[in-house]
């Protein structure tokens, strides 16, 4: 696990430009974390990375976003996800190793993730703006 602490808005990009030159294009990478802990953010930042200019948002309603860079990128959030059939009428297995899923509230469907799974867990750190990211599975 190797642990990044950020203080702002700036650092969070930086350290999403980080992951992105890290990726090879197939990748599952599993967010944790609550509310406004910067998730969008760092997603934002790995697809602007990976050479796009599209509006990067959450996929809360549309349930996944896709963006085209280098690689597919397929941005997905679960937080309404509450169990296997919801899962399933996600799409989230046929888009397996079709591109890099980036997942939001990974913590609902942990249980599907794969073995090869990036883990982040992002947490609040000392002041409002602090983040601390523990990344597990990819080498920086």
């Amino acid at each position: 696990m190797v642990i990044f602490k950020t203080k702002n808005l700036i650092e969070t990009e930086e350290l999403g430009k980080k992951i992105a030159h890290a990726l090879k294009g197939s990748e599952v990478i599993a967010y944790f974390g609550g509310l406004g802990m910067g998730k969008t953010t760092l997603t934002r930042a790995i697809v602007n990375a990976l050479g796009t200019d599209d509006d990067v948002s959450s996929p809360t309603f549309a349930i996944v976003n896709e963006y085209k860079t280098k690689f597919n990128i397929y941005h997905f959030d679960m937080y309404r996800i509450t169990g296997w059939d919801d899962l399933y009428s996600t799409g989230f297995f046929d888009y397996l190793d079709t591109g890099i899923l980036i997942v939001e509230w990974s913590e609902n469907i942990e249980n599907a993730l794969p073995d090869n799974a990036i883990k982040i867990n992002i947490k609040k750190g000392n002041t409002d703006n602090e983040r601390i990211f523990e990344i597990e599975g990819l080498n920086l």
